[in-house]
């Protein structure tokens, strides 16, 4: 309905003025109308007149338009328009926007590191990745999900020093003593001791930068049957199992896991390529990027041992995605910490692959913290886990209503992550996140199955197809709290379209909460069931449903029928 009106508005300045323009309409408060533009504001100048003798012109135009109600100038000439009933309900099942049909987009987020434990913010970035994934598929593109991460490397080095240590050796043999159930929290000790030796020991450093090698050496050789080999590739899938649980129980799924052994020899190989061709510099027996000519700094891209850096390897990881989609846009979601890092990358794939470095996108955020904590930190081993956030919301749900269901703690969890803008830190506040009341997700989930109990409670036949509301209903007078309730259930597609394009799925929480209040508005203020207008308003109803419904797919929350 949007767009349609847009165009209206358009047509009338076309015929009168003979000009070409834009239109954008707003939502406005309700007092005001559906849609508001300040068209005429703009056209002042160019037509020659006072806005306000352009805005009523307009709106002498626009009145014959059966599907607005009131057309009205405010102000200094702001065009107001309010839709009539009929069309407001037609309206209800307007689609939102597909602007991305036959796209492909790449998106690759939360990037755990074999070796390593999931902490909280592999946690976010995936509730994130998800959602931001649902809206693109929304959308119309082909969304392909992927993961990347490090399973070869320093802190891989580190953690095989560790562990061949923790067994007295190289004795693969030996980790069939460690527990299933401690495999994740075993290797993550590892590590952390392993950084301790790293930074404290010189040996222990000298030691570590060989195992460095060997992994590589591992892989460069294809070893499988050597006892390092064999404890390597163990471990490794220790983590990948670990990884796939983790994703399975919050509902996450990755298409492809790209791990950095692959895209290293491919970022090498380029690096050295450009090198040749002045992209890249020698110094100091490393090859660097230099970025202060284009406002950033210099970065190694290949160390002095010969192996490629983090950003050799993210070089190769850019060209694989590219080599194994071709891909509209690709998304990149990670913390805050490396935005200057992925602009120097990004500027250096510039230099030889325009085209692929202007199609990604980098989004960042900030750090999970739990009320009242301080920033942690994995090196240190007192780093925040992932499953320490689904343990604090468990326990908050158990105090607060004796219930710890998993799809209502990730309910709470997943929320309370998406409600704010992606960028700043996130304080994660357990006893408000699993809240039946107030901006939560189980207050959302408790939402829609309130409303589905509505619906069977009535004794009329309820037609669920809402492409038949505005013929069933095309006649009928809305009543004021209905209204309501209609106009806001319409904004659905616009807010969907908003969030897609700036990739903020905030938008969609905080719509949805706003219309989970104004159906509390209407609903305790109007009958619904055994009222005369009862058919009227179980579609609404069902109207009402279904969008919390679509909405919170969208952000990865379940909509249960009961609760």
């Amino acid at each position: 309905m949007k767009h349609e009106l847009e165009q209206a508005v358009a047509v009338a300045v076309a015929d009168l003025y003979k000009l070409d323009v834009d239109i954008e309409l707003t939502r406005p408060e309700v007092q005001f109308g559906d849609y508001t533009t300040n068209v005429a504001l703009q056209l002042a100048k160019q037509v020659g007149k006072n806005p306000r003798e352009i805005g009523e012109a307009l709106a002498e135009m626009l009145r014959v338009d059966d599907r607005l109600a009131e057309v009205i100038v405010a102000g200094p000439g702001f065009l107001n328009l309010k839709l009539s009933d009929a069309a407001l309900i037609e309206s209800l099942y307007t689609q939102p926007d597909r602007p991305l049909l036959g796209q492909t987009v790449v998106t690759e987020y939360s990037d755990p590191n074999p070796f390593k434990v999931l902490h909280a913010g592999h946690f976010y970035t995936s509730v994130v990745g998800d959602a931001i994934s649902n809206l693109l598929q929304s959308a119309g593109a082909q969304v392909h999900e992927v993961n990347f991460g490090g399973d070869v490397g320093l802190h891989v080095g580190k953690t095989m020093w560790a562990i061949v240590r923790e067994l007295g050796g190289e004795y693969p043999e030996k980790l069939s003593q460690v527990p299933d159930a401690e495999r994740s929290e075993w290797m993550a000790r590892c590590y952390v001791a392993g950084t301790n030796a790293y930074e404290d020991n010189e040996t222990a450093k000298a030691e570590i930068i060989a195992y460095n090698k060997r992994v590589y050496q591992v892989h460069n050789e294809g070893d499988h049957e050597s006892a390092f080999a064999q404890i390597y590739w163990t471990c490794r899938q220790w983590s990948y199992d670990y990884f796939d649980a983790f994703y399975a129980r919050i509902g996450s799924g990755f298409e492809r896991y790209y791990p950095e052994s692959q895209t290293a020899g491919i970022g090498l190989a380029a690096v050295k390529e450009q090198l040749a061709r002045g992209v890249f510099s020698e110094s100091d027996g490393a090859v660097v990027f230099v970025g202060e000519p284009y406002g950033l700094h210099t970065r190694v891209f290949i160390n002095s041992e010969g192996l490629p850096t983090y950003e050799a390897k993210d070089v190769g990881l850019s060209l694989k995605k590219w080599e194994d989609y071709h891909f509209d846009k690709s998304i990149i979601i990670t913390g805050n910490d490396i935005i200057e890092y992925m602009k120097v990358v990004l500027k250096s794939i510039e230099q030889f692959e325009p085209n692929l470095a202007q199609r990604t996108r980098h989004i960042t955020h900030g750090n999970v913290k739990l009320a009242g904590g301080v920033k942690m930190s994995s090196r240190k081993g007192n780093f925040l886990r992932a499953v320490d956030v689904i343990e604090a919301a468990s326990q908050a749900s158990r105090e607060a209503a004796g219930n710890e269901s998993e799809s209502t703690v990730l309910a709470a969890i997943k929320y309370s992550f998406l409600k704010s803008r992606i960028g700043a830190d996130i304080i994660f506040v357990p006893e408000e996140s699993v809240s039946m009341v107030g901006n939560s997700g189980p207050y959302l989930q408790y939402a829609h199955a309130r409303a589905r109990s509505i619906l069977t409670k009535s004794q009329m036949p309820n037609d669920n197809d809402q492409s038949n509301l505005n013929v069933r209903f095309a006649d009928s007078k809305l009543e004021s709290a209905e209204r309501l309730l209609a106009r806001k259930l319409s904004e659905f597609p616009e807010v969907v379209t908003v969030a897609t394009a700036e990739l903020m799925p905030h938008h969609v929480c905080t719509y949805l909460y706003e219309l989970a209040q104004e159906f509390n508005r209407f609903y305790e203020n109007n009958r619904v069931i055994g009222d005369v207008r009862e058919m009227l308003r179980l579609q609404l109803v069902l109207t009402y449903a279904d969008t919390l419904k679509k909405g919170l797919d969208l952000l990865g929350i379940h909509a249960p029928e009961r609760m």
